[in-house]
């Protein structure tokens, strides 16, 4: 009985509230439309997200005294040069690049002794030459095999025609009804929530900013780190530089550990290119240099709205959604976090708190006898 009125007095304490009852519906009914029909959903959630970067693009045009159906064409081409470019120019550089170092694997193992040799040679107090010639032979036939399996696995695992058609027809098209008719869609939304909505008007007030700033944001900051990053290698001579510049912006998506996993292969490929050399020292300099002027000079710039999360929850947030809904997981994490948290602040503590504060607080209460 005691443990009855325990689950009795939580349940009316935190569900209490009859909009708590609706935001529990939406939010369980939401998540199990991603779980069971992301994948089948996949293009119109991506032409969604898309639509949501390129709304505020739309808005600002219309500030500017730009006819909303002007600005809606506008952004909505401007989406498909961007996809124009990203499939002539970029897509086929890195396709070729992750091609050519797959096929160097095993010639690379050779340039990787000469470099393990000279490390040796310089701290033999460390390494060994034994234990370099062991681990090297070891290593040996486990990356020729890699090599082949893995090459064999980027032609195989590549989408299908019909798949890839698919997605450059609903995509486009899902972009330009999302921004067309966006206030009809939601409209449409609103009006099957309850009229008493202000849990759910309060959570949603506090996601709205938070989503803009983040995924705009977050887009942004992909591009430029990607794109520097591809510039900075070329000119330093760095073999792969366009894949090694799509690393280091894909990077970003994943806080504090991102950086850290991707200069292993940074790493990696300068030494085996250029040896313990300077030429080493100035790509090493280079890409700290590109990581201190991100996380110092264009994160502060481009998130005007700082998310306040503790490291730990931001880290768990990412291994949990990228978990459960991989790449698209990774990047809303934070977002996602941000939700859970708004949810949780907003969330009505007993039976009646909320109302009675926001009724004491209202100038229609009333007043006590003076």
């Amino acid at each position: 009985m005691r443990f009855l009125e325990i689950i009795s007095g939580w349940v009316n304490r935190y569900f209490s509230n009859e909009e708590a009852i609706y935001l529990v519906a939406l939010l369980v009914a939401g998540f199990l439309v991603l779980f069971t029909l992301g994948g089948v959903l996949a293009p119109v959630l991506t032409g969604l997200v898309l639509a949501f970067l390129l709304q505020g693009l739309v808005k600002q045009l219309v500030d500017w005294r730009v006819p909303e159906r002007g600005a809606v064409w506008f952004a909505f081409l401007l989406f498909i040069g961007a996809l124009t470019a990203l499939a002539l120019f970029v897509a086929p550089l890195v396709w070729q690049q992750l091609r050519a170092l797959v096929e160097a694997l095993p010639g690379l193992v050779g340039r990787w002794r000469e470099a393990a040799d000279d490390l040796a040679n310089a701290f033999p107090e460390l390494l060994t030459e034994a234990q370099v010639t062991a681990w090297l032979e070891a290593a040996t036939g486990q990356v020729g095999n890699f090599g082949a399996s893995a090459l064999e696995a980027l032609v195989t695992n590549l989408p299908s025609m019909v798949g890839i058609v698919i997605y450059l027809v609903l995509v486009p098209i899902s972009v330009f009804f999302f921004l067309k008719d966006r206030r009809r869609i939601m409209g449409w939304l609103l009006s099957a929530l309850p009229r008493k909505r202000s849990l759910i008007q309060r959570v949603g007030e506090e996601m709205n900013q938070q989503l803009a700033n983040y995924v705009r944001g977050k887009f942004i900051e992909i591009l430029i780190v990607g794109f520097v990053t591809f510039v900075t290698f070329t000119l330093l001579g760095l073999n792969y530089a366009a894949l090694l510049g799509l690393l280091v912006g894909v990077s970003v998506l994943i806080p504090f550990v991102g950086a850290a996993v991707v200069t292993i292969p940074v790493a990696l490929v300068g030494i085996i290119q250029f040896g313990w050399s300077w030429e080493l020292a100035y790509v090493m300099a280079a890409y700290g240099i590109i990581q201190a002027l991100d996380g110092n000079v264009l994160v502060p710039l481009l998130f005007s709205e700082a998310v306040d999360l503790h490291p730990i929850t931001i880290i768990v947030a990412v291994l949990a959604f990228g978990g459960l809904w991989g790449v698209w997981g990774v990047f809303f994490a934070i977002p996602l976090a941000t939700l859970v948290k708004a949810i949780v602040n907003a969330w009505p503590r007993e039976m009646g708190g909320r109302e009675a504060a926001d009724h004491a607080g209202s100038p229609t209460a009333t007043k006590p006898p003076r």
